[in-house]
């Protein structure tokens, strides 16, 4: 890739969810927002992203993965011991971490907060564990800590260099994110419904009519206008040759994945009604906008709001190209309603079309045609 030639990938997503709680408040109602002066519904990007991390488990090889856990030493602690060479692995791996600039309460409660690590980043300070006995001395050397916070900032992790990692005590091994998942939103105004149910006990009295529990169940419906975004140059100082599957796999990820907050009881997983990809070389552009005034569910309220909310964003899209920064320098589409932005093909296709797009890019700088 050019020095210092800017790559973003943007992704819209248009999907409806029927009646459902997949991302709920702390008291147990589906989260909301007000944008346009409307209540809409809303699901936070922490939770997609919490989704989309499952999702990479099964696309991705758990070597270039990281995990969220405040039990870190355990995962250096195993890695260790593959290596052998050291007697008390605990201390060893309490110690190295500690060096790294980490404040570990103990080998079971770990650090005071949820840490991401890489798996890659285990086994690196495991081996420098046993090969640089001074980075496991209680009180370590310099240089030692030097090499044992190295280790832990080296070999991010697809998840950890894509949503980046942040420590408030260590403020250097911070890891900026290369992507950005907003909230979702409703296209359209959304009050919320309540589904009183009861439960009945299989082993009461026969003269017992009576419920053996009551209840109420908030949930809403609504069709989603979905963003997402990743600074490919950025993930590239990173990741180097793995980048265009990451960004393959995040696609995959953002598309397919769904948060489960009440899924058993909704049973709600849908797949997008539609899905916009494109490259830029100038920034990225979220498309909310398109939405600032809620849809309306069509002539006589017959025809639903996803072709209502394809239209809206059809025309901004199109605003925005046409006033401010021009045409993306690639369009992916699945799904008709949005034909206009680009050619449609299968979400298999779009996605072998934009890995080789991307490799092609990263190898050579890519000819903008």
């Amino acid at each position: 890739m050019k020095t210092n030639e800017k790559l973003y990938l943007d992704v819209h997503v248009l999907q409806t969810v029927p009646p459902s709680c997949v991302n709920r408040d702390d008291t147990g109602s589906p989260k909301s927002a007000v944008y346009g002066g409307a209540n809409r519904a809303r699901v936070s990007s922490q939770s997609w992203k919490k989704a989309m991390r499952g999702m990479f488990e099964e696309l991705m090889p758990q070597d270039s993965l990281g995990k969220r856990t405040k039990r870190i030493v355990r995962m250096v602690e195993e890695e260790i011991q593959k290596l052998g060479g050291i007697e008390n692995t605990e201390e060893a791996a309490i110690n190295i971490l500690t060096a790294a600039g980490l404040k570990i309460k103990s080998a079971e409660k770990g650090t005071d907060a949820l840490f991401f690590m890489s798996v890659a980043q285990a086994k690196a300070l495991a081996k420098l564990a046993v090969e640089d006995p001074d980075t496991i001395k209680s009180t370590p050397p310099a240089e030692a800590k030097k090499k044992a916070k190295q280790a832990l900032k080296e070999l991010p992790g697809i998840d950890i260099a894509l949503f980046g990692r942040m420590v408030a005590n260590a403020a250097s091994l911070n890891t900026d994110a290369c992507a950005q998942v907003a909230h979702s939103i409703s296209t359209h105004k959304v009050s919320r419904e309540y589904d009183y149910f009861t439960a009945v006990d299989d082993l009461s009295p026969e003269d017992n009519a009576g419920a053996g529990h009551i209840g109420t169940v908030e949930f809403n419906s609504a069709t989603l206008y979905r963003y997402a975004t990743v600074a490919v140059h950025e993930l590239h100082r990173h990741l180097e040759e793995e980048t265009a599957d990451a960004v393959k796999a995040f696609l995959n990820a953002f598309v397919y994945s769904m948060p489960t907050g009440k899924q058993n009881t909704f049973a709600n997983r849908t797949l997008p009604d539609a899905v916009l990809v494109t490259l830029r070389k100038d920034q990225p552009i979220n498309l909310v906008g398109a939405f600032e005034r809620p849809v309306q569910a069509g002539k006589n309220n017959d025809e639903g709001y996803v072709e209502a909310s394809a239209k809206a964003l059809v025309k901004h899209a199109n605003d925005v190209y046409e006033n401010w920064l021009g045409l993306p320098i690639l369009s992916l589409v699945t799904g008709e309603s949005l034909k206009e932005l680009g050619g449609t093909k299968p979400l298999k296709v779009v996605l072998e079309t934009l890995n080789e797009e991307l490799q092609e890019r990263l190898r050579t700088g890519g000819d903008d045609q």
